[in-house]
């Protein structure tokens, strides 16, 4: 797939290993800039994705590309018994252990190293899998969700929050501009990573979203698979069951 090639260095190595190094590389920086690019929005974003399981009552949850455990964080309101957070930046982790140790959640949400595509957890493991602006940063797209799919109990639900693309013409048009100017710009001022933001950019306009991603969920026999866009289609949750 062509969201597959897009890398953040295109330094020839493996694309989980370029994310890992960018993440490492921004993650002092990751919860200051994400509230601000987002103009703090994306907090409403995780707890509508959240509220899509409150039914579900899930007991053991899995938060995919975790980052700082902001996903995570959020699912403790479902009163699990567990939460398991994996990612591929031990430095984004390191800041998300030293969260939840004040958040006093460090009992309840672990943090773990973890490939989507890799994780070695035995099939339906888990209650529930959530994604936050991760999927795009999968190595193998369907290969990770596939995976994914493995381990969900039966009944079990997939959430996946992810950037879109507006289809009207004049928000398209706006975001295209805060995309392709405003967010490597804030990038450059805040982070020592110039590539990271410019990557986020190229990885949106790549990534299949609304009816596409559902349509990969699918093919690879998620049921009941819908979606939702958000705040004028800049970004969307996805939601399939097994």
């Amino acid at each position: 797939m062509k969201h597959d090639t897009v890398t953040p260095y295109n330094t020839g190595e493996e694309k989980k290993e370029q994310v890992a190094q960018m993440f490492d590389n921004i993650a002092n920086r990751y919860d200051l800039l994400n509230s601000i690019l987002s103009l703090g929005i994306h907090k409403g974003w995780r707890r509508k994705c959240v509220q899509l399981l409150r039914n579900k009552q899930p007991q053991n949850i899995l938060d995919v590309a975790t980052g700082t455990g902001d996903f995570a964080i959020e699912c403790a309101k479902l009163n699990p018994k567990k939460i398991t957070g994996v990612d591929i930046s031990e430095g984004m982790m390191q800041f998300g252990r030293e969260k939840l140790v004040k958040l006093n959640l460090d009992k309840l949400i672990i943090l773990e190293y973890g490939n989507a595509e890799t994780l070695s957890y035995a099939d339906n493991t888990f209650d529930a899998i959530v994604v936050g602006f991760g999927v795009r940063n999968f190595q193998n797209l369907e290969k990770g969700l596939a995976n994914l799919l493995r381990i969900l109990k039966p009944g079990g639900q997939l959430v996946v929050l992810e950037f879109s693309y507006p289809r009207n013409p004049l928000v398209k048009g706006m975001y295209n501009f805060y995309f392709s100017y405003i967010t490597p710009l804030v990038g450059r001022i805040f982070s020592k990573d110039t590539r990271a933001y410019t990557y986020l950019t190229e990885s949106v306009k790549a990534f299949p979203n609304n009816e596409n991603f559902t349509q990969i969920m699918k093919n690879l026999n998620y049921k009941n698979t819908n979606f939702k866009t958000l705040s004028l289609g800049i970004a969307a949750i996805y939601w399939g069951e097994k």
